[in-house]
């Protein structure tokens, strides 16, 4: 058994053996395996990689504002053949990363190799027809942005600097993805941006066009939310659910709708609650800091110091 070795006289002395904690690693590995019915698994490490999903990405954002994401150098008469380029490097890591995905899949029900190859192939090649309708939505939520914002001085500063922006760049991809069922990678790219941001959505996540985070430090939006068109919502705002119902044997229920479902044109102000699968209808504005559990109708305001709210208006 090797011994540590220490770059440093303040290190671990010279010959301390890690026998002991080598040994402790393998059983607690075991234990998990057989947890888990993963005791004969063969080959190597199939999960995706994080790092290399950041740079599909990072090339991807590039391929999609090519202008203001692009290389600084990038005139507009070889836009187009950046864009090829960039593009095409991006799916190739993104092919690399599906295909992985599915190699993890395939322990449990035997897919063949070949079969895999055609179905990352496959996956790629639809999401990149998607890419165009991505960019148009991402416009839209630019365009959101620079209009409820009065501090903002550009579009060119909100695709820039914008932290919501940002979020809604990397969910629409990741959304996209998650719905042809490469949900690790999707969920891979939600948590870069999480990281990034501060802003916490799930793929599954259904959002209209025009959404506007302001701020975003402290948003949750949930698996199941679904998200109308033109809405704004302020930081520490949560979209989440309210119970998790779960079995005889106390596991959860999985896939259950649990998220609300916000319709268009809602404001929905910094640190507002709102929980369960309740319906928050058109034009309504949830204020700060409220706790909300139920419905409301179209056009509510809801306030904390008018909980019962005023849907009159």
């Amino acid at each position: 058994m090797p011994f540590f070795k220490c770059d440093s006289m303040n290190d671990f002395p010279h010959d301390f053996m890690i026998d002991d904690v080598v040994c402790g690693l393998k059983e607690q590995r075991q234990a998990w395996r057989t947890e888990q019915n993963r005791l004969e698994e063969k080959g190597g490490r199939h999960l995706p990689s994080p790092e290399v999903i950041a740079q599909a990405m990072h090339s991807l954002t590039g391929a999609l504002f090519p202008m203001r994401l692009g290389p600084e150098d990038l005139v507009q008469e070889s836009e187009d053949f950046y864009v090829g380029y960039t593009l095409g490097k991006a799916l190739n890591l993104l092919l690399t990363q599906v295909r992985l995905e599915f190699l993890q899949k395939s322990h449990q029900n035997g897919v063949d190799h070949e079969q895999i190859r055609e179905q990352a192939v496959e996956i790629v090649r639809r999401f990149a027809a998607t890419l165009p309708e991505i960019r148009g939505l991402l416009d839209q939520d630019v365009r959101a942005a620079f209009r409820g914002d009065p501090a903002a001085t550009s579009v060119d500063e909100v695709l820039l600097c914008y932290p919501g922006v940002h979020a809604m760049v990397s969910h629409r991809i990741a959304h996209e993805l998650y719905k042809l069922d490469v949900k690790i990678i999707a969920r891979v790219i939600s948590e870069l941006a999480h990281s990034h941001t501060g802003i916490d959505i799930h793929p599954g996540a259904t959002i209209g066009p025009g959404c506007f985070i302001d701020h975003g430090t402290g948003v949750v939006i949930g698996e199941t939310a679904i998200i109308g068109n033109n809405v704004r919502i302020y930081q520490a705002v949560t979209l989440g659910a309210k119970s998790f119902p779960s079995d005889e044997h106390g596991n959860l229920h999985k896939g259950l709708d649990r998220h609300p479902i916000v319709e268009d044109d809602v404001v929905i102000y910094a640190g507002a609650t709102i929980l369960g699968r309740i319906v928050i209808g058109k034009g309504s504005v949830i204020g700060g800091n409220v706790w909300l559990t139920r419905s409301v109708p179209a056009n509510s305001v809801i306030s904390l110091a008018d909980p019962c709210g005023d849907s009159s208006l």
